[in-house]
């Protein structure tokens, strides 16, 4: 294969890949353009693209002109999401070890028990959990979302890690072993460093999960501990507009997400591609 032949796939290969990401990219454009918009022209059809830009979609959402404060709700969503990906990973961490490292007899069965937690509907599981919240007066109690939440992204994080750790030279720990480090320290001192990035990853899938989540926030809770999914489908009504509104709830309600994103994106990619050459 030529050099010219190489250099035309990559073009045609960078190019597809731009228009690949514009493509995922509009419907947030859309969404963010929406946000600025007044409901009237927000509803136009087809929409308008040249109308008015106004705050007063953020200013609903912030609760200027009257309506609920989204302050708690966020906050809500912050101590449900940190908390139990931090739960997540304390738990995650050794039982990957355990899966990866320390031999196992059939680990990759017991990785398949994890992951068919996860083929349960969630839906099905709901009434049971409902009941058992209001027997022990846990509704609308945050901790009862850290617990859900750090119960349902504990298989995939398991999953996820014990790859990212089998990439983990066992010489090293081996060392640490005979130089008289106990399993805590190994694991804190030598594993989590060398794992740094799929952890990272990890973390980031578990807190994306649980940020997102509606359906046990909006059955389990009520008023104290409303997340911000929660509050953003208090803004869609029977009646009158509220298209802008909505988008600009969207928005706020997505940019912590979009910010750790962000922040992490490199140790994202590290850690989904660990392993990935050898």
């Amino acid at each position: 294969m030529s050099a010219m032949t190489v250099r035309r796939k990559g073009v045609g290969l960078g190019l597809l890949a731009w228009f690949l990401g514009v493509v995922f990219f509009l419907p947030i454009a859309w969404m963010g353009l929406t946000s600025f918009h007044s409901e009237a022209d927000a509803a136009t059809n087809p929409p308008s693209f040249g109308a008015a830009l106004t705050l007063d979609g953020y200013r609903e959402f912030f609760g200027t002109g009257g309506g609920a404060s989204p302050w708690p709700s966020l906050i809500n969503s912050t101590v449900a999401s940190l908390a139990s990906t931090a739960f997540v990973l304390l738990l995650a961490l050794p039982a990957a070890y355990a899966l990866s490292i320390r031999p196992v007899k059939k680990w990759t069965d017991v990785l398949f028990f994890f992951l068919s937690t996860k083929m349960l509907p969630v839906v099905a599981g709901l009434l049971p959990i409902y009941l058992f919240a209001k027997n022990t007066d846990m509704l609308d109690n945050i901790w009862l979302l850290v617990i859900l939440y750090t119960s349902m992204n504990l298989p995939i994080a398991v999953w996820m890690m014990q790859s990212f750790l089998a990439e983990v030279p066992v010489a090293i720990i081996e060392a640490a072993r005979v130089d008289g480090a106990r399993l805590p320290t190994i694991l804190a001192r030598v594993v989590a460093p060398i794992a740094l990035p799929g952890i990272a990853a990890t973390a980031l899938i578990c807190f994306i999960f649980s940020w997102n989540e509606l359906l046990f926030a909006r059955v389990l809770t009520g008023v104290v501990a409303e997340t911000a999914p929660v509050f953003l489908t208090g803004f869609i009504t029977s009646q009158g507009l509220f298209l802008a509104k909505v988008c600009a709830a969207s928005l706020v309600i997505s940019l912590p997400v979009l910010a750790a994103g962000f922040a992490a994106q490199d140790k994202l990619v590290q850690g989904l591609s660990l392993g990935a050459v050898k």
